[in-house]
Parts: C-alpha cells; sequence; structure tokens
C-alpha cells in the first residue's frame, strides 16, 4: 500500500500519510485513491473539492454544514496549518472533544474528517493553499459553525489573536446550538 492511514482519538477522523517517491529529479505520490482509501473505510465520492488561500493568522472555521452533512479530506499544497476536527455527533461519547494536527506541503499529510464534526485550520505559514475533497455540495441554508475559541471545547490553537471573518467571530458556542445544528 501507498499510504499510512492512522486512526486519531476520534472515532472515523484519520491521518493519511503517502508514500512519497524522491530522487534527483523531485518527487511523486498518489494524494488520492478511492481503492486504497476504500480500504480503511473512506468510501464515499467526493463531488466536491475546494481550495484556500490564506495569509498568515488566518483561522477559518469551525464550519459544518447542517442539511447536508459532509465527509472532508483535506490536505495542504503550500505552507503549513493547523488543523482541527470538532466531534459534534450526537450521543457520542466523545462529543465536543477535538483533535488537532499539523498539515503542510512539507509533510504531506492528510486528514479524513468524517459527516458530524465541525472543521476548522489556522495559518502558520507566509501563506497556505488549503485543499478539500468533499462528500456533498455546499448548502448555504445549511451552512452553520461554532465559535473558534469556544471554552467549553478548548481548543489550543497556535495562534492567539487570529485574522478571522465576521460569519467565523460570531459563530453560538457547541452548548448553545440548537438541537439541529447538531449531526
Amino acid at each position: 500500500m501507498n499510504m499510512k492511514v492512522t486512526p486519531t482519538r476520534l472515532d472515523g477522523v484519520l491521518l493519511i500519510e503517502p508514500k512519497v517517491f524522491e530522487d534527483d529529479r523531485g518527487a511523486f505520490y498518489e494524494s488520492y485513491s478511492k481503492i486504497k482509501l476504500g480500504a480503511f473505510g473512506i468510501s464515499m465520492d467526493f463531488v466536491q473539492d475546494n481550495h484556500t488561500l490564506s495569509r498568515r493568522g488566518v483561522l477559518r472555521g469551525l464550519h459544518f454544514q447542517t442539511d447536508r452533512p459532509q465527509a472532508k479530506l483535506v490536505r495542504v499544497t503550500r505552507g503549513e496549518v493547523f488543523d482541527v476536527a470538532v466531534d459534534i455527533r450526537k450521543g457520542s461519547p466523545t462529543f465536543g472533544q477535538w483533535v488537532g494536527v499539523h498539515l503542510s506541503a512539507e509533510n504531506r499529510m492528510q486528514m479524513f474528517i468524517p459527516k458530524g464534526f465541525a472543521h476548522g485550520f489556522c495559518v502558520l505559514s507566509e501563506w497556505a493553499e488549503f485543499l478539500y475533497k468533499c462528500s456533498d455540495y455546499y448548502s448555504p441554508a445549511g451552512d452553520a459553525g461554532i465559535l473558534w475559541n469556544d471554552p467549553d471545547i478548548g481548543i489550543d490553537w497556535p495562534v492567539r489573536d487570529p485574522l478571522l471573518s465576521d460569519k467565523d467571530r460570531n459563530h453560538p458556542r457547541l452548548r448553545d446550538l440548537p438541537e439541529t445544528g447538531r449531526a
């Protein structure tokens, strides 16, 4: 197999490390293989790719969709980010818990975030390009989020005064979400 898949402490959230072939010409690796990832339970069809370019200190998140939940396979192609998934699944033993990892163009790591999780990241490098493969289409009507610094979740972000959109600055806390806003 040309990739290593490691479970995190949150059920379903996986770290994916591709096998990289390097020589004097450069490097090659598979960033996605439906068959190979399917062996680890990642078997949905991804229907939309998103690509962001953000500068140092930008924090995007914590986002999810209420009516068309999305699983995401995320990676960085330029720079470095701290990437976070928060369990928002009703009845989950890890509800409200988070996992965070450093993803970078250099380490080529990816994170798989299943449906039922909020997602966000902050940029640690001068610039970062971040790619998402999504299992469903974006739905403006179901666009939702959780406050990035919700004290009940306690994410240890590596930035203290992030650059936020107005939307991200004003998301509710997890405990204030209506029942319909939880997976």
